[in-house]
């Protein structure tokens, strides 16, 4: 082989490693045209690299990164190099991506022969968290009432603050929903949110989940754990059943909360940390610190700002909502073209008592969507202990003038929903034309009111 023929390989081989590299790679010769531009730079800026190569890099950059200059032609002028920095490039067809960017020179012989310019991608790291904030948006949690009103501008109040909130409410009413919303609407949302189920773990092992340990500090340590708090340091740490934990990690969390540090097990180097602690339970805490079970100083410190999350029971009128966002997810998730409830599915909806609150009135559409073909699902599609026990549940009665109450509410805000369309509040509220006039007749409602 000759030496051309051994260079040619050489540069086959020096151009296969730089397509096979996730970055953007490109290279700027010395009259500042683009001379490499490798398959992950064509991926992240839309411009082949045919295209680009030869081109003068103003004509590919001049938008793509600081202000109105071209950084590149600032690197080579002014050695203005940039090292890891993050920016908005504009793409070929318009739009735009999120990179880390770094530009440095290029030498041979201690002389500057040109430069080189990495890109490393960071949209698909931006739109998974885009992905999460509307997942967990303060959107997701449904309702109407008052009572959900007051909890809405709470979190709102209380989101951009660092001060301990602590989240008491019966099981299923959605306290980790609300303690994600306060997180992703706060200055901490590009950090971590960490979640802990206290009552999952026994004292030995939750000690060691939420701050660690070193290696050898007990049987099975074998190596050293980073804790949650330290997992979560610059974000958000959700410590759910609160209540159930021993009196030793009570003592351990106001020490983190007090003082901002910790010590991993079997270590006696404090850590400092810079974490915001949401707690939830559903027990009542006041009684326990009342009983000497839970710590009174412990209580205040996450008791700074307190959200109490009703029970769906309180909130019937929020009920036709709940089922319009359910039925929506469930047909989005499944593709089966279900409409809602029927008028006597609705019915026992309302008149349910939901001890198990909106996770059980969650899990009572999907049952309706596993055992309904289509259409309108009825009470027969519901779950046995919905149907065969309307307005009563583990011996609770309902009083039916709140139910009458909850029923006029859940009219008129579909009404107001729909701009006083009536046929557009009987299907989403699965009733028939004539059965919603009767029902607006009955409770003096007039449709115009609200177009």
């Amino acid at each position: 082989m000759s030496g051309l023929e051994a260079c040619l390989v050489e540069l086959g081989n020096i151009e296969a490693i730089l397509d096979s590299v996730a970055d953007g790679i490109l290279t700027v010769d010395e009259q500042l045209r683009i001379t490499h531009f490798n398959r992950a730079a064509e991926t992240i800026t839309g411009y082949p690299g045919p295209e680009a190569v030869g081109q003068p890099c103003l004509e590919v950059f001049r938008q793509i990164l600081a202000g109105e200059r071209c950084a590149v032609c600032a690197a080579w002028e002014e050695k203005e190099y940039l090292r890891r920095v993050e920016r908005v490039i504009l793409r070929k067809d318009g739009t735009h991506r999120s990179v880390r960017v770094t530009v440095t020179p290029l030498t041979a012989g201690g002389q500057r022969t040109g430069i080189v310019v990495t890109l490393h991608d960071l949209q698909p790291l931006r739109d998974l968290k885009e992905q999460v904030r509307q997942r967990y948006g303060l959107h997701n949690l449904v309702g109407k009432s008052h009572r959900m009103q007051a909890v809405y501008r709470l979190i709102e109040q209380v989101a951009d603050s660092n001060a301990s909130v602590l989240i008491e409410g019966e099981s299923g009413t959605g306290k980790e929903l609300v303690a994600h919303a306060i997180h992703y609407r706060s200055r901490r949302a590009d950090k971590p949110f960490v979640a802990v189920s206290c009552a999952a773990l026994p004292e030995t092992l939750l000690e060691s989940e939420l701050f660690g340990h070193v290696k050898g500090a007990f049987t099975g340590a074998t190596a050293n754990k980073v804790g949650r708090f330290e997992a979560a340091n610059g974000g958000t740490i959700f410590l759910d059943e609160i209540g159930d934990i021993s009196p030793l990690i009570q003592l351990k969390l106001l020490r983190v909360l007090q003082e901002h540090e910790f010590e991993r097990v079997g270590e006696s180097t404090p850590r400092r940390v810079d974490v915001r602690v949401i707690a939830a339970t559903n027990k009542d805490l006041a009684q326990l610190v009342r009983e000497g079970r839970f710590r009174n100083d412990l209580y205040y410190r996450l008791k700074v700002v307190p959200i109490h999350l009703p029970p769906l029971r309180d909130r019937r009128d929020d009920i036709p909502l709940l089922v319009d966002h359910f039925v929506k997810r469930f047909r989005r998730e499944t593709g089966k073209a279900i409409e809602g409830p029927s008028e006597e599915a609705m019915a026992a909806l309302l008149a349910y008592s939901w001890p198990g609150n909106v996770r059980e009135l969650e899990n009572a559409i999907e049952h309706a969507f596993v055992c309904c073909p289509g259409g309108r699902f009825t009470s027969e599609h519901l779950p046995t202990e919905v149907r065969a026990a309307p307005g009563t549940s583990a011996g609770a009665s309902v009083p039916p003038d709140s139910l009458e109450a909850a029923e006029r509410e859940a009219l008129i805000r579909a009404l107001q929903k729909a701009g006083g369309n009536q046929a557009a509040v009987a299907q989403a509220l699965g009733l028939a034309r004539n059965t919603l006039w009767r029902k607006l007749k009955n409770y003096g409602i007039d449709p115009k009111a609200y177009r």
